[in-house]
């Protein structure tokens, strides 16, 4: 059984921070679930363009509004506490905070090492394949 309490990775390596956002990331990889789960804070009045190419996401709103619009479509969904996207198909998107700042909940798959980085189109870089020896 795995217990942890957010206060346990705030200011650790696992908290990782941006000029828009910040990620506290409480699952990872390493202790084997299948999946990662973070803690996230999208900061009011900032826009960024996110792009899973490798990863899917689902995304659950706790706290503040605004919006993800669908780069592949254009649709623009509103977000507010008790929204849920999942990016099933990869989509390039632009996740804005308009009231206050967005808490969100989210669950990656496959599960995030806890050092990965955006690039330049938003992307993490492809998960190392491991090697049954």
């Amino acid at each position: 059984m795995i217990v942890k309490n957010l206060e346990e990775v705030l200011e650790t390596e696992d908290h990782v921070k941006s000029d828009n956002w910040e990620s506290r990331r409480i699952i990872l990889k390493k202790d084997g679930m299948g999946f990662s789960v973070h803690d996230t804070i999208i900061y009011e009045g900032t826009e960024s363009t996110f792009w899973y190419k490798y990863h899917q996401e689902a995304v659950y709103c706790v706290e503040g509004e605004g919006e993800i619009e669908d780069l592949t479509t254009g649709k623009i969904h509103p977000i507010k506490p008790g929204t849920l996207y999942a990016l099933v198909g990869h989509e390039k998107h632009i996740l804005r905070a308009t009231k206050g700042d967005m808490r969100m909940v989210c669950v990656f798959n496959p599960p995030c090492t806890g050092q990965e980085t955006h690039d330049e189109e938003g992307a993490y870089a492809p998960p190392a394949e491991e090697t049954n020896v």
